[in-house]
């Protein structure tokens, strides 16, 4: 294993140390827990509170600041955090309009944040959650029933967290992530593993004429392996699975080209000169593009497409100011 960490046992917390430091005066780490939280704490509005195991970043700590997250908490890679860290990261956050938890469908980050909510509640905060099921490339798969959530996790912070912004209540912020949830659609593959530092070696094998499609965050499966394409013909097949899920003709969408951690640039471009010319041959029209890496699988080689269909108040919503360490608007 080729790493440049310095213990295994510290990469997550080492992690979160580097991200604070490099934006000090906006967030801070709890003393509890790897948490991520933004300074000065936000007042008066609703707060957004996710987070999941580590190895996707910058989701989820990069994408705390200003119209986005309030915390994000982060467990071990892949990992869901504990109810306790969890807590922590609700309780440093709540205001008396309440917290929301955007939560990605994977069993144990429902499981922890639902119990997280729950001791959140005997202490008289108020909390609520929605579950982010993006992923259209399997329907159940390792570690969840029903689908997996994904990069389109972000669209909800983002969209979420500019409603929170506006003072809206409890109700109302979690009413338009819900309305993000049913409108965002994803699918990814990858030409190389990754390798958990705790365990040391690559989670799956391909060979170099190989690919999966339909892969999960953390290596898992996805629908089939196949004999490696050409980049058009890669983004036509994840394309097509999403364009019959939901319909997006006529409509206006945000488009998210994302890279799985160890992806260049230079591919992600290449992709996306396909994806901009056959969405718009299908009728589609892209509002805006967001390409580059959102939500990683630590250095796995692949990408990911997702499509937000956009109706006038999540366009409203999507291009209000964000003040994030990944994303800024």
């Amino acid at each position: 294993m080729k790493k440049i960490i310095n213990a295994v046992e510290k990469v997550e917390e080492q992690m979160v140390l580097g991200l604070v430091k490099s934006r000090p005066e906006k967030l801070r780490k709890l003393d509890s827990g790897n948490v991520v939280v933004r300074q000065p704490k936000k007042e008066g509005k609703v707060a957004l509170v996710s987070g999941g195991g580590s190895g996707h970043e910058p989701a989820h700590g990069g994408f705390v600041g200003t119209g986005m997250l309030d915390a994000a908490v982060a467990g071990a890679v892949f990992t869901s955090p504990t109810p306790d860290q969890i807590l922590e990261g609700i309780k440093a956050v709540a205001t008396d309009e309440g917290v929301l938890c955007v939560v990605k469908n994977y069993t144990g980050d429902v499981m922890n944040f639902e119990m997280a909510i729950d001791m959140a509640k005997d202490e008289d905060i108020k909390a609520d959650y929605v579950v982010v099921n993006d992923d259209v490339a399997v329907k159940d798969s390792l570690y969840t029933t029903g689908r997996r959530g994904v990069a389109g996790t972000i669209l909800v912070h983002k969209i979420a967290g500019a409603k929170a912004e506006e003072r809206a209540s409890l109700e109302e912020v979690k009413a338009v992530a819900e309305k993000v949830i049913a409108n965002v659609r994803t699918m990814g593959m990858a030409i190389t593993p990754c390798t958990v530092p705790a365990a040391g070696k690559p989670g799956f094998t391909l060979t170099d004429e190989e690919m999966e499609i339909g892969i999960g965050i953390h290596g898992e499966p996805g629908t089939h392996r196949e004999k490696l394409q050409q980049a058009d013909e890669i983004a036509k097949q994840l394309l097509d699975k999403i364009l019959e899920d939901i319909d997006f003709k006529g409509s206006e969408v945000v488009l998210m080209v994302n890279g799985m951690g160890a992806t260049p640039l230079m591919e992600l471009c290449i992709v996306n000169n396909f994806v901009q010319d056959y969405l718009q041959e299908n009728g589609v029209k892209v509002y805006d593009t967001m390409m580059g890496n959102y939500m990683t699988s630590i250095e796995m080689a692949g990408f990911s497409l997702t499509l937000l269909k956009l109706d006038d108040e999540m366009k409203k919503l999507y291009d209000a100011p964000a003040d994030t360490a990944a994303l800024h608007r």
